[in-house]
């Protein structure tokens, strides 16, 4: 079955001089344009391309891809507003269509804009919204995979801001929040990268930091250790030299697991390891 919007993988039956018809299953049969067929390209290949409409709304194929397909978000420029909406460039012929009634604000040719992108089930068109709370959950409930936990590494695009903080798209899938306090680098609505889901709220909003939450990166036994050093002055004499009865006593651990531990808060440049003492180091 053909995905408007999509990659497809697509079996030629025709090879014309305008181009290749490909087999498009209840779509009929769907041109491949000529400057984007491959030179090899035989009837009965295979072939992975991108389903779009054309300026008569007709099935089209390329093998370009765009800057965004359907159920993903982008960060897109506006390239025309008209009287039906405002149109974005998405890196094909044909601008990606943004309504007006999918605008919280209007927008200006110029402006950049986050959007989520989707078949309209009314004109079965792909089309753009800026209303992302319409189409991403703001809560951690079940989607695609499962819900998100506290440490899981996930995909975000920046998409707006408020007094708490930075808005994002986490997987293309939800919202959530990257709080002023967690910020340690300049953010710019657009940006996309790696971040971590650091905790959820009781009522299922999804807060985010660009690092490993600790309890993640170092694990609970670190935690307690990195705990220990700064209620006592930033100093323990108990070091990866002392003996398994003095750590288990302590900890109760074995002197392996109090070694890796250190060793954790070691490579995060969290303490100094002397031969007779372990020294925190400061922020």
């Amino acid at each position: 079955m053909v995905k408007l919007g999509q990659l497809n993988h697509l079996t030629v039956k025709h090879v014309l001089s305008v181009g290749a018809t490909l087999d498009g299953g209840s779509f009929g049969d769907i041109l491949l344009p000529r400057k984007h067929m491959p030179d090899s390209l035989q009837v009965g290949s295979q072939i992975e391309v991108f389903v779009y409409l054309d300026s008569d709304d007709m099935p089209i194929a390329t093998t370009e891809k765009p800057k965004v397909m359907v159920g993903q978000c982008a960060y897109l420029k506006v390239a025309e507003v008209n009287h039906i909406g405002a149109f974005l460039d998405w890196g094909l012929p044909k601008d990606l269509l943004l309504p007006y009634s999918e605008q919280p604000k209007p927008l200006r040719a110029g402006m950049h804009k986050v959007v989520y992108v989707y078949v309209d089930r009314a004109s079965k068109r792909i089309v753009a919204s800026a209303r992302l709370d319409k189409h991403l959950q703001e809560f951690n409930v079940m989607v695609n995979k499962g819900a998100f936990k506290p440490g899981d590494e996930v995909e975000v695009l920046f998409c707006g801001h408020s007094e708490l903080g930075y808005k994002a798209v986490i997987n293309d899938t939800h919202l959530g929040l990257l709080h002023h306090a967690d910020v340690y680098k300049n953010i710019k609505i657009g940006l996309k990268q790696k971040a971590f889901v650091k905790s959820i709220n009781p009522d299922g909003k999804i807060n985010l930091t660009l690092h490993i939450p600790n309890k993640v990166q170092l694990g609970e036994l670190a935690i307690k250790i990195l705990e220990d050093l700064k209620a006592n002055g930033g100093y323990s004499d108990l070091t990866d030299k002392s003996s398994p009865e003095a750590i288990k006593q302590k900890w109760q651990v074995s002197k392996g697991s109090y070694k890796k531990a250190l060793g954790a808060l070691y490579k995060q440049r969290k303490i100094i390891i002397h031969p007779e003492r372990i020294d925190l180091i400061k922020d």
